[in-house]
Formats: C-alpha cells, structure tokens, sequence
C-alpha cells in the first residue's frame, strides 16, 4: 500500500512537469543582421548594442514595421520603430539610415525586446502586443491611427 501511494505521489509530481515543457516549446529562431560593413560609419562606431539593432533593422524592416516607438518620434515622420533606422529603403538598394536611435535608448530597447522575442519564435502578433504593453508608459505610440 505504501508503494502505490509513493507512486501515485511522484506520478502526480512528475506528470504536470511534463505537460507543462510539452506546452512550453518553442522554436529558437536565428536572427539575420546585415554585415557592419553596411553600416554607415556612425554606425559602425555605436556601441555594440546599438550597431546590432541597425544590423537587424537593415535585415529585419517587417518585424520593426509590425511595433510602434513610444519615444515621441511620432513628429519626425516616423509611423513605426523602422523608421528609427532607416529613413527610405528603395529598391536600388541605397539605404538611407536615420540617426534618430544612435541617441536614443528607447528605440534601441524596443529592438532589442523584438529581437529577443523573435529568437524565442514569438509570433509578431504577440511580439507587437508585447511591446505596446511594455512601452505605452514611455509617450504615445507613433502607429497611424
């Protein structure tokens, strides 16, 4: 009797655990950045935190589109955390960068929370929801109304 007690005591332990990792998985993904040599040398120079998000916003202009910048940018033009980045991307190739996040920690920790989030296989419906929840208490969201 005391036997199937002990194993139903660890059964119950264990089971949950199990359900719990089984439901838990996700996807590592691996993030695509843009070589630094693409980089216009301000950029270059950045802080390594810095350089990367460029890196990832030359690579990644669909993932910054999908969040708002909660930085007040908003009356700079800018309708998304992409445009923190890149001013105009036409299809020549000739990217035109913003210098906007060289100096500015919000944009940069909104990219960094979206790479995050994608190396985790979050969806961009969960990431964008993420980043408005997280980053609304900083000003108002730059998306157009």
């Amino acid at each position: 009797m005391k036997r199937l007690f002990a194993l139903l005591m660890l059964a119950s332990v264990i089971a949950p655990v199990l359900m719990v990792t089984g439901c838990a998985t996700t996807t590592k993904q691996e993030l695509h950045l843009a070589p630094v040599s693409d980089l216009p040398p301000e950029m270059q120079n950045a802080p390594q935190n810095v350089r990367e998000v460029y890196q990832f916003a030359v690579m990644n202009p669909d993932a910054l589109k999908n969040v708002p910048c909660t930085c007040g940018c908003g009356p700079l033009g800018h309708t998304n955390n992409y445009d923190c980045y890149i001013q105009d991307a036409p299809n020549n190739g000739k990217i035109v960068f913003d210098s906007h996040a060289l100096g500015c920690k919000i944009c940069v920790d909104i990219t960094q929370d979206v790479m995050k989030l994608t190396r985790e296989g979050r969806a961009p419906p969960q990431i964008q929801r993420y980043i408005i929840n997280q980053y609304t208490q900083f000003g108002p969201s730059n998306f157009p109304k």
